[in-house]
């Protein structure tokens, strides 16, 4: 077995090592290090998420920074304030014991002034992100006439977040004569681009196969209707008491209101998105990392950069737009040897998503049922047990107590105290779920669409107005985009939507009619477009597709109206969830300590024992 000292390292980062706990090199490390220390040729490496990439390339250039220069040698682009944060953190403790290294994270919604004044006392490693590194060197602040070394890393993310112009600007400003070191967790046609663009005869490592997913996860998903996609991930949350998790979703407001509804349901939760300050953020991940936090609800990009080694989920609160990134969320847990899992919650259409994500990662997703009321008490009360057993027992403070407490209980036997004690936790909690519906559909887990255009008609409503709309499939409308074009014109908040039919040329889509003069207003007065084509939309009848209107084709059969949406009830990015209520928890009389006001990102409200709370108390784990 290789150690780090048989990778050429110095004593110095040696025991920097060994104070960190690092014992042997994982497979990256021992194939990038050494051709690192020993070779000046551009290098390409594939590695998976929660492997060592940091160190893969931060430990050779710290075997030969020049300490006596205090040019920038060193720049490490990422795409993320976060992942730079935590790669200038991990250099910072790998040299600790190497006088003189000096190393600067620059990034944006931080003072661009105190990172001036830092960079001008001397800097010899910058890790950056792409437009705040420009911002420097725009302002001749940042000079990198001497680099040696330019390192890559997340380049599919940073080519996801559009950073291929700041790339390409940096590029111009260093040297010839320099070593470039791409790394990534995927590698699509984009990135090997990059490669071709930014490397010159590059040696290629792999540690795994590229695009796939590691062996320490294993993948499952869950067969939702689109309204009991937050019913589900409630369940999760209850059936895995020791629940340490991320929820991914796909966009900031999304993110924001699964946390708020979380944290309204009585859970340890909170939001990580763009939306927020840095100084929330930083708020947010302190109390993640020292699990104070037991769920973070997040979107892809703020989620990169999190150094947590024992999640224990992630879920998939909707797949993601672009394949690659499955193996990003999923790459979050089953890191440092640790098991984990990654969770998808689908509807029957999302189904055929999961194909593509199994070839991508080479692994086939378990169908797993969402967990039934009883699978859920049985879990949480075997946890109660468990930590009644694990107790310590402070027989100094309470053996005043004790004398009084036996009296109290004294005419009750073993059994019924036992009865009586497990009660006070679990009464409400137990009533709450005795009649909790089964999420799980048996057409569903079978994959039929009982709201498809083949079979059972959905039922008409007339408390819904029925609208046609002059664009269709010709035009590349699909029921997200319409959904979205709808929410453009932002007729009212949280405003249902009814059947939607697609069709060639023209299509048809439900509103709620007490909106029905605001729908004409907004959609008759803002001269509305999609794709280069004027929008009409008038009101028409609740007919058969075809007797309407004449032309077109396909789409739903008229009349077969699905479940009532929200508006952005769909797979569009900024969509706005209306979340069934069939798992609302109810009032109980316990504590809620730890418990954070909702709304208020980074802030934890105070509460008092015995007020009333959910029946779920999330507790600090």
């Amino acid at each position: 077995m290789s150690t780090f000292k048989e990778l050429g390292l110095n004593s110095q980062i040696l025991q920097a090592l060994t104070d960190l706990g690092f014992e042997t090199p994982t497979e990256i490390q021992l194939k990038a290090i050494p051709q690192v220390l020993s070779s000046k040729q551009d290098l390409k490496a594939f590695a998976q998420t929660g492997t060592g990439k940091t160190a893969a390339f931060s430990l050779p250039i710290l075997e030969q920074i020049d300490v006596n220069s205090n040019d920038v040698q060193a720049i490490i682009l990422s795409p993320t304030r976060e992942l730079a944060m935590q790669i200038a953190s991990n250099i910072v403790e790998f040299s600790k014991h190497l006088k003189g290294v000096k190393t600067l994270a620059v990034y944006g919604g931080a003072s661009i002034e105190d990172q001036v004044r830092k960079l001008n006392k001397g800097v010899q490693i910058i890790v950056g992100t792409p437009g705040r590194t420009v911002d420097l060197i725009n302002r001749k602040q940042l000079k990198l006439s001497n680099l040696k070394w330019l390192i890559l890393d997340e380049a599919d993310e940073m080519l996801n977040m559009g950073f291929k112009d700041e790339l390409d600007k940096i590029l111009a400003v260093t040297p010839k004569e320099k070593q470039t070191l791409l790394f990534s967790a995927t590698f699509p046609k984009e990135v090997e681009g990059i490669a071709k663009a930014y490397l010159k005869n590059p040696i290629e490592i792999s540690a795994g196969e590229k695009n796939k997913g590691t062996d320490q996860v294993s993948h499952q998903y869950y067969v939702v209707s689109e309204r009991n996609r937050y019913n589900a991930i409630k369940r999760i949350a209850d059936v895995n008491p020791d629940i340490y998790s991320i929820i991914f979703c796909r966009t900031r407001r999304e993110t924001q209101e699964i946390a708020d509804k979380l944290i309204s349901d009585g859970y340890n939760v909170d939001a990580l998105h763009g939306d927020l300050s840095q100084a929330q953020r930083d708020s947010v991940m302190e109390k993640f990392r020292n699990k104070t936090l037991q769920i973070l609800v997040a979107t892809d990009v703020a989620a990169r950069g999190l150094d947590v080694t024992d999640l224990t989920h992630v879920i998939n609160h909707k797949l993601p737009d672009q394949i690659e990134a499955y193996t990003h969320r999923s790459g979050r847990t089953g890191r440092a040897g640790k098991e984990g899992i990654s969770i998808a919650i689908v509807t029957v259409r999302e189904k055929s998503k999961l194909h593509p994500i199994e070839r991508l990662i080479g692994k086939k997703f378990i169908s797993t049922p969402i967990p039934t009321g009883k699978e859920i008490c049985q879990n949480q009360l075997l946890k109660l047990i468990d930590k009644v057993q694990d107790i310590k027992v402070n027989e100094t403070e309470i053996s005043d107590f004790l004398p009084s407490i036996y009296e109290k209980l004294k005419d009750l036997d073993r059994e019924e105290l036992i009865k009586k004690f497990v009660s006070i936790e679990f009464n409400t909690f137990l009533t709450y779920y005795q009649n909790a519906p089964d999420l799980n559909d048996s057409e569903q887990m079978r994959g039929v669409d009982r709201n498809s255009d083949r079979g059972s008609k959905r039922r008409d409503d007339e408390n819904m107005t029925r609208f046609f709309i002059n664009i269709g499939k010709k035009d590349k409308l699909n029921p997200a985009r319409l959904i979205g074009l709808i929410n453009d014109q932002r007729i009212a908040k949280n405003i249902e939507i009814g059947q939607i039919e697609i069709l060639d040329t023209f299509s048809f889509f439900e509103l709620d009619k007490t909106y029905e003069k605001e729908t004409m207003s907004a959609f008759g007065g803002n001269d509305v477009d999609f794709e280069g084509r004027s929008v009409n939309v008038e009101i028409t009848t609740k007919q058969r597709t075809g007797q309407a209107r004449s032309g077109g084709g396909g789409g739903f059969r008229g009349g077969d109206r699905g479940p009532r949406k929200r508006t952005g009830d769909s797979d569009r990015g900024n969509d706005r969830k209306r979340f069934g209520d069939g798992d609302r928890k109810p009032k109980t009389d316990f504590g809620g300590f730890g418990r954070k006001r909702p709304g208020a990102p980074g802030t934890i409200a105070k509460s008092t024992f015995g007020s009333d709370q959910n029946p779920k108390r999330r507790k600090r784990i």
